[in-house]
């Protein structure tokens, strides 16, 4: 079977992920490129238009704070359809509870931080 994709360069420039990324997230089971079996000389992988949608969801998932693992789980659901609409929108709900809660841990860390400055400017130290 014959295929035409692209390279892991041009697909590193189609979705401004570095090629050294996108062989981790190979490695990592989250795409897959295919070989030509026409040629036999290299063992290059080509990649197809639905790697890149796959490399778009991972930069997006990264960007709202989902792990690797929860990418792979969220990408096989998705993918294979094994989710309602409402697990999707739970899994979604879940992350935001975690980011909220996060972001209550980094405030009260800072806070505690100014309180820590105020003691050493109090204090001259």
């Amino acid at each position: 079977m014959y295929f035409c994709g692209m390279l892991i360069n041009e697909l590193a420039k189609r979705t401004g992920i570095t090629a050294h990324t996108i062989r981790f997230y190979e490695k990592s089971g989250l795409i897959q490129g295919k070989r030509d079996e026409k040629i036999t000389s290299n063992n290059y992988f080509h990649y197809d238009e639905a790697t890149v949608e796959k490399l778009e969801l991972i930069k997006d998932a990264k960007s709202i704070g989902f792990t690797i693992n929860e990418i792979g789980n969220l990408m096989d659901a998705w993918y294979s359809n094994k989710m309602t609409i409402a697990e999707k929108l739970s899994v979604l709900k879940d992350k935001m509870q975690a980011i909220d809660e996060k972001i209550s841990q980094l405030i009260a860390m800072k806070q505690m931080i100014g309180e820590f400055m105020e003691t050493v400017e109090n204090e001259n130290c």
